[in-house]
């Protein structure tokens, strides 16, 4: 895919829990959505994954590739059913309205902390993109982990390392 989930958007959420989904993120969407009608793609929330306090949402493409790689793992075993559980049965396809708006399920709600008396006088979601997906976070728990990010980050990286030496030797195409 050439298309990524790229930036962070903070976004208003309003009391019937109705929120736009940032419109570079809703191009992605449409480009990995093959059924996308009219400018209203389709796209996989997951809840489920038991770490932070996010959900991951994944394009239609994206989620066909994730499953058929757990389709390739033998039935039955702890990882499929692990992997089963928290990436399909913990999840739920979501519609972008003609408005470009989803209303945030409530397992969504529920696991990123927007409880319906924050939710009552409007509450805040950032959408931070991770290239392939996207996560959406209540503002106040993100900003958190964003700081106790940052100061892992700056003892992972010590002695004034470049963030690029993180990434993998480039291979000749």
């Amino acid at each position: 895919m050439s298309e990524a989930f790229r930036g962070e958007f903070n976004q208003k959420v309003d009391a019937k829990a109705r929120v736009s989904i940032p419109a570079p993120f809703r191009r992605v969407l449409e480009a990995g959505d093959p059924s996308c009608e009219g400018g209203r793609p389709k796209f996989v929330m997951v809840y489920g994954r038991p770490n932070g306090a996010f959900v991951e949402c994944y394009t239609i493409a994206g989620m066909k590739r994730l499953e058929a790689r757990i389709r390739q793992m033998a039935a039955g075993t702890r990882e499929r059913r692990l992997l089963e559980r928290n990436f399909v049965t913990l999840s739920q396809l979501v519609e972008v309205d003609d408005d470009g708006r989803i209303v945030l399920p409530p397992k969504g709600r529920e696991k990123i902390g927007l409880a319906p008396e924050i939710m009552k006088d409007g509450a805040e979601a950032i959408f931070a993109g991770t290239l392939d997906t996207f996560q959406i976070w209540h503002r106040a728990a993100y900003e958190a982990e964003l700081a106790t990010d940052e100061d892992a980050d700056l003892d992972f990286l010590a002695d004034g390392a470049d963030l690029l030496s993180l990434l993998p030797p480039e291979t000749e195409r």
